[in-house]
């Protein structure tokens, strides 16, 4: 595969203990102790209040962190093209619609229906931001942080133009958690853009490759990076919270990896 190369211009990051990417990044560097504490999703004031009505955790998700890195990125949310990316998408409401199905009374509701789509989450942010450029969205289970990066990366450099890249996961209610446990709701967004410009954090450049995936040091951390398939981004959000050259091995499909090199964008 050839390498794809593209630099961060932005990134957006809630999880357990961790409520956005500066907070993130002192603990991902050492520099505050990681506080195990369930996800909390800020209200979004950016859907009108009969949408706001309607969306779950998981689109909530996505949204809090895509307004992040947009904003930290300094772009206009509407004009990029975005990459939408989950391991199984709305987990709550595929929930109610099985549950309204095994009932004697199978009226579905309309809403239910419409938020079941695995693109659920990109209808919204087109409702939220206004825009109106291409997004994709994805599932490969585990791997679909890795799938969602090879996809933004792609774009990139065969558009020369920048990508929004969002990926998120939440948890499942009872019975569907005992069969895929996911320990809660995780979600990084990362600009990625063709040149550096002002706002660059870093370039990237990734090929596939089969050494074996990068373990987060910290035992409680490696657990949140397994537990939950949007945290495989943990080591990559690691070395680019650190600031400095380095290698990352990610996760991806069976018997293969994605190798990120992180260089000073310049």
């Amino acid at each position: 595969m050839t390498a794809l190369e593209a630099c961060v211009d932005g990134i957006g990051l809630v999880g357990p203990g961790i409520a956005n990417w500066p907070d993130g990044a002192r603990m991902l560097t050492g520099e505050t102790p990681w506080v195990r504490s369930p996800t909390r999703l800020p209200p979004l004031q950016c859907l009108p209040s009969a949408e706001r009505r309607r969306t779950g955790a998981v689109v909530r998700l996505a949204l809090t962190v895509g307004l992040e890195a947009t904003e930290r990125a300094g772009v206009d949310a509407a004009r990029l093209p975005a990459v939408f990316t989950s391991s199984g998408g709305d987990g709550e409401n595929c929930h109610e619609i099985c549950q309204v199905l095994a009932s004697a009374d199978r009226q579905l509701s309309p809403t239910r229906f419409h938020n079941s789509v695995h693109n659920a989450a990109a209808g919204y942010w087109g409702i939220a931001t206004g825009a109106t450029a291409a997004s994709n969205a994805l599932c490969a289970y585990d791997a679909s942080f890795g799938a969602g990066l090879l996809e933004a990366l792609t774009q990139v450099v065969v558009e020369g133009t920048a990508v929004l890249l969002i990926a998120y996961d939440a948890s499942y209610p009872e019975p569907m958690r005992s069969a895929r446990p996911i320990a809660d709701a995780f979600g990084v967004a990362l600009v990625l853009s063709p040149k550096a410009g002002a706002a660059s954090l870093a370039r990237v450049v990734t090929t596939l490759g089969r050494a074996p995936a990068d373990r987060m040091p910290d035992a409680a951390l490696e657990s949140l990076r397994t537990s939950i398939p949007a945290a495989r981004s943990l080591p990559l959000l690691a070395q680019l919270a650190r600031r400095t050259a380095g290698s990352v091995v990610l996760d991806y499909l069976d018997g293969e990896r994605l190798t990120v090199q992180v260089r000073p964008c310049l």
